[in-house]
Order: structure tokens, then sequence, then C-alpha cells
């Protein structure tokens, strides 16, 4: 008997593989899409396209406006997006990939979220070589004086971060004012903040928002470096640690703020 080849990759249906890739097109779009929109987005023909969503609106996946024809997605879609984000943990899901990409750079990174009294940090994924360092899972970061706190500034609401701030321009001696307006504008405007020293002396920090469902800053990952040993290689590896904190983001169903 002739030796069977191995499968490549597991086998299925094909039909199922296409409407899935349908939906996926249009859950893309900014909002209600028309059939040649779509069409274009999943790579099909129209016909092929028309055929598919016209299952999808049959199972509730997806919807047609009856005033302008253009497709939408459907209550079913909203149920199983719901049921899939019960069933992720957003710490877990940051977790692992900053540390996949601390195992692939060798650089520190820290997670935080912000606690009632201020930021704190959740996870120390130390690098090699590691950063000398006092910091460690569980020690509170300035709001206003680290780059960590500076993202939570801006991507949090006022309300949230009006008394915490309040209570460290108060709690800190010598601490002058600081322009949070300014801050919030230059963090929004560039998508990351950034110190040298000011927090501790010798080490320099990028910090990145990672959202929840409301565009609210969840987690913030701070990628930090010892000046004097460590490459100034951050333009790059900011830019690496972005892509990984979108997509935990979109992992667990965030939204970037307008």
């Amino acid at each position: 008997m002739a030796e069977q080849k191995p499968v490549s990759r597991r086998q299925g249906i094909q039909s199922v593989e296409i409407g899935l890739r349908v939906l996926a097109a249009l859950a893309a779009q900014d909002g209600p899409a028309a059939l040649g929109v779509v069409a274009k987005a999943c790579g099909l023909s129209s016909s092929q396209t028309h055929r598919y969503l016209a299952s999808l609106v049959t199972t509730g996946m997806a919807v047609q406006r009856q005033d302008s024809g253009r497709y939408d997605l459907g209550d079913g879609a909203l149920r199983l997006g719901l049921a899939a984000l019960s069933r992720t943990d957003p710490f877990n899901r940051a977790n692992e990939s900053i540390t996949a990409f601390v195992r692939d750079t060798g650089r520190t990174v820290l997670l935080a979220a912000l606690a009632p009294t201020g930021p704190v940090i959740v996870r120390l994924a130390m690098g090699s070589p590691p950063v000398i360092t006092s910091l460690m899972a569980g020690s509170p970061l300035p709001l206003l004086r680290s780059a960590t706190g500076h993202v939570f500034l801006a991507f949090r609401p006022e309300s949230v971060t009006r008394e915490m701030a309040r209570h460290e321009l108060k709690a800190v001696r010598g601490l002058k004012a600081v322009d949070v307006k300014r801050i919030k504008q230059q963090v929004r405007a560039e998508g990351y903040a950034s110190v040298s020293g000011s927090l501790i002396p010798g080490l320099r920090a990028a910090a990145l928002p990672i959202f929840d469902m409301q565009g609210e800053a969840l987690f913030v990952a701070t990628l930090i470096a010892n000046e004097a040993f460590e490459p100034d290689h951050d333009a790059a590896l900011r830019t690496q640690l972005a892509h990984v904190c979108r997509q935990i983001s979109d992992a667990i169903g965030g939204q970037v703020p307008v």
C-alpha cells in the first residue's frame, strides 16, 4: 500500500473559510459598506461576495440596510464578539506579548496599570543584560514625572487623573506646576511619551498605550534603558513595541481614540 503524503494543513471546508473572510472584511470597515467595497476588501468578485453576504444575513451575522442597501455586522456577530471578549484575559494577553518582545529584543519593558493612587507596575520583564533599577512589580510611578504617567494623563479621563496630579504636586517638595494640557497634546500627537533621567538618573524611558474598548489606556508598556551602557536604538524599538501594543489592543477589543 502506497504511503500517504503528510497533509501540510488541516483539511477544512473552503466555503466556511471564504465566508469568514467576507465577515472579517465587513468587520474591518468603519461602518455600513457597499457590496463593491466588501468585495474588494476580501478579494472576491461582487457576485461571489453577494452570495456569501446573503448567507451571513440569513444567519444573523450580517444585515443589509433597507435605506442604502449597504451591509453591516448583525446581532450574531455582536454576540460572537462579546463571547470572545468574555474569554479574554487582558493582562495575560499583554504579558505574553510583552514577554515575547523582551525575549526577541533583549530590552527591558515594564507593564503598568492605573490604580486609584496612580500608575503601578504590574509586570517587569527584564532584558539581557538587565537594567539596574530599584523598580519592581508593585512599585508606584509618578503621574507627572514619568513617561508611563504621561501616557495615562493623555489617554485617561481628566476626572480620573485630576486628583492624582493635585496630590503629587502637593506631596513632592519643589515640584513646580506641570503643564498637563501640553503633555496631553504632545503625547496624543506623537502616540507615545518619553523621558530621560527625570525620574531615575541614568535611565531613559519610552511609554506606549494599550487601549480598552472605550479607547482609554488600560495598560502602558514602557521601554526602559540604561543611557550609559545600552545603544540608542529607541526609535526602531519604539516602533516595534508600538506594533506589539496595537496587536494587544486589537486582541482585547481595544479602540484607538480619534
